[in-house]
């Protein structure tokens, strides 16, 4: 049975589409000023099921103090555009983080982790439009709304340049800054039926303006990051860097199916990249993560740990935890308490 990649689980803490949690509590309490159009669990006003159908959010946020509050590493379910029209604002995409001022734009795909803020977010003017593009791998093929109206051959370069370059952060042209202005003005529409017209043109206008800045930089393409290998090389970094991930009863078989293949193909790429077995890996991956928590909590039971980490018995934790760094868990968050009493 096939199932969705963990990005797109909505388990409580998951790494997962975006909760905009604390967007959500800074609006409530007045912080910035925020005007959305969106659907699902994005925030704004609601958008109509055949009102642009694939527009998952379109907005800013004008925040005119640094905030008190933050947005965690998450994905998105489409293809994430920002611009950041003033002020300055930390961002990070797949753990790199980048300092971003006036003009630069942002663009993270489906399977992207990435954050605004580090942690804290600053003042700034911030506008987005989130897409839906039939993809939650890079091996697997876009496909854009029909609302949008680029051609064929556009449409294709387009999805290729994005999906095959690794840059995330770029200086907008002139043209995109444009139609972001037109786009902000637009959502501020409260009647459906009047914002239709200028939301559809501008987002054209804007996937336009976006074509024509890859075109015109011309970064190199890689066609190894649309590949199968790329979309285990993800799943497997995720399991590594997200703790909640790991809580997941993973077998084999869920293990390939997030990854869109066979269990015999996914141990294959998963042994040519990390010299191991799925299992294997993933038991390591448990074992390092359990490490880390012990020590930066020592205070925190060793059976909670264990669960924390996706062990269903305790008692196999500690014998596994051990055989790999030759000590117990207890003994381990015993040293970890004295040196921080130390210290």
């Amino acid at each position: 049975m096939n199932r969705r990649p963990p990005l797109f689980r909505n388990e409580e803490k998951t790494l997962g589409v975006d909760a905009h949690g604390p967007l959500l509590e800074s609006i409530r309490a007045g912080k910035i000023e925020f005007h959305a159009v969106g659907r699902g669990h994005y925030p704004g006003a609601r958008l109509g099921a055949r009102e642009l159908p694939g527009l998952l959010s379109l907005g800013y946020w004008d925040a005119r103090g640094n905030q008190d509050w933050g947005m965690d590493f998450h994905r998105n379910e489409g293809i994430e555009i920002c611009l950041l029209e003033t002020g300055a604002m930390k961002f990070a995409v797949d753990r790199k983080k980048h300092p971003l001022g006036p003009g630069d734009l942002t663009i993270t795909r489906p399977w992207q982790a990435h954050r605004q803020g580090d942690p804290l977010i600053a003042a700034g003017r911030l506008h987005w439009a989130t897409i839906a593009v039939g993809a939650e791998r890079p091996d697997q093929a876009w496909q854009w709304p029909p609302w949008v109206l680029l051609g064929a051959e556009d449409r294709a370069e387009l999805a290729r340049r994005l999906r095959l370059t690794e840059t995330q952060v770029w200086r907008a042209p002139a043209d995109v800054l444009r139609s972001f202005r037109r786009l902000a003005a637009a959502v501020e529409e409260p009647s459906a039926a009047r914002r239709y017209s200028p939301v559809a043109v501008g987002l054209n206008e804007l996937l336009l303006g976006v074509l024509e800045m890859l075109r015109a930089e011309n970064r190199t393409e890689r066609p190894r990051l649309g590949s199968p290998e790329h979309s285990v090389e993800l799943f497997l970094a995720d399991l590594r860097t997200n703790v909640n991930s790991l809580r997941h009863h993973w077998t084999l078989e869920d293990m390939a199916a997030a990854c869109g293949m066979g269990t015999t193909l996914f141990s294959r790429m998963c042994r040519r990249l990390t010299n191991d077995s799925p299992v294997r890996y993933l038991n390591l991956a448990r074992l390092d993560a359990a490490m880390r928590i012990l020590r930066a909590e020592p205070s925190k039971r060793v059976t909670e740990v264990a669960f924390e980490c996706g062990f269903q018995s305790s008692q196999y934790f500690a014998n596994q935890f051990r055989r790999r760094f030759g000590r117990t868990p207890s003994e381990h968050r015993e040293r970890a308490g004295r040196k921080r009493r130390v210290s």
